[in-house]
């Protein structure tokens, strides 16, 4: 018997979430299934997660703080695993939840911002130290956090401040000389530049700071916007990296049943183009080296056509279609012919050629699956 079945026996005989078993039982299958899991997650489909999902969460409900925090371990590294259990333990006491926020790709912006505003300081400095720390994270950070936790989201090199945040770090730094010190060591931001952003306060407050000890490095300079580091928002291009994080978090998002319009208003508001493109993948079941040869290939019909059938409004479609990873930035007049496309076209007519695509490109795998098997 493979794993896989073992996984799906596991599912019919649960005497443990009757309350028919004791306490060490329950802690044994809690901890089996986690481990089972980590072994197949790489080939579970959607229903078999759904299952993994469900129960892990009923049986985290019964179960003491250390059986909770070893199974937390197990799903940090995962890239895929389900997505309700995962933030569940993610707002667990810190002893569960560390591993979880500092290394787990399954937890959204908008889960580790939420995290941020309603759990310890400690939880806080978990985040802060992610091996990537977006803007609007860091943002939540710089607002809602304690000493601990500022300092070292400002030491985390691979931390993304916006305009705003950085305004707030400086004026912070007045009244704290250890975020000063950090800041004055943070080699990728362009101060002379800063000067001339900021607002008239910040910019006193970055006076009193003084230069950075260490020279900046004109090549550094010349590549880094003087507020925004590390990042290039609304930039054309894709990127593997960013699509296999951004695929596990829309899979763990559609897990909890929240991959919706206004999952993807948040995409498009924010320029997650890689988000938006993931969820397009998932919403309409479309195999994710499909969408991305559409991207590379500037496939303005196929896009239009399967978000039209995915009944998307025309305001959210131009938003969407705008933010998109594609290979060039679509032009001001091909946004305007694209638009005009979407909303001259009826959702009837997108859905019957969607689905005579959808076909067509299932008989022609088959095919070459026949053909390779020969």
């Amino acid at each position: 018997m493979n794993e896989l079945d073992q996984g799906q026996r596991a599912f019919s005989s649960f005497r443990v979430l009757n309350g028919e078993d004791n306490h060490s039982e329950r802690e044994q299958l809690f901890r089996n299934m986690a481990q089972l899991f980590s072994y197949v997650s790489d080939r579970c489909d959607d229903e078999q997660v759904a299952q993994y999902d469900e129960v892990l969460c009923r049986l985290a409900e019964l179960v003491e703080v250390e059986a909770r925090a070893h199974v937390a371990k197990l799903l940090a590294p995962l890239e895929r695993a389900p997505g309700t259990v995962v933030v569940k333990l993610a707002n667990d006491d810190i002893e569960v939840a560390r591993p979880l926020l500092e290394f787990s790709n399954v937890l959204s912006d908008d889960d580790l911002i939420d995290i941020v505003g309603k759990q310890s300081e400690a939880h806080r400095v978990a985040i802060a130290g992610r091996p990537v720390v977006p803007e609007r994270v860091g943002e939540a950070i710089v607002e809602h956090g304690e000493k601990p936790s500022v300092v070292r989201l400002v030491r985390n090199s691979h931390a993304e401040f916006d305009k705003s945040t950085l305004q707030k770090l400086v004026v912070r730094a007045t009244q704290d000389a250890e975020i000063a010190d950090n800041l004055r060591g943070r080699h990728d931001l362009d101060w002379q530049s800063l000067r001339g952003e900021i607002d008239h306060l910040a910019d006193k407050v970055l006076e009193s700071l003084g230069q950075p000890e260490t020279s900046l490095d004109p090549v550094a300079a010349g590549k880094v916007n003087a507020v925004v580091f590390n990042r290039i928002r609304n930039g054309a291009g894709f990127s593997a990296a960013q699509w296999k994080l951004a695929f596990n978090q829309v899979k763990a998002l559609s897990d909890r049943k929240q991959l919706d319009d206004r999952a993807l208003t948040r995409f498009a508001r924010f320029a997650y183009g890689h988000h938006a493109a993931a969820a397009i993948s998932v919403m309409l079941r479309i195999a994710p080296e499909v969408v991305v040869k559409w991207l590379a290939s500037q496939d303005y019909a196929a896009i239009t056509v399967a978000l039209k059938a995915a009944g998307l409004s025309s305001e959210l479609f131009l938003a969407v279609f705008a933010v998109l990873p594609w290979r060039d930035l679509p032009h001001e007049q091909d946004k305007q012919q694209v638009g005009q496309r979407f909303g001259a076209m009826d959702r009837e007519e997108a859905t019957e050629i969607f689905n005579l695509w959808r076909a067509h490109s299932f008989r022609k795998r088959a095919s070459a699956e026949e053909r390779a098997s020969a």
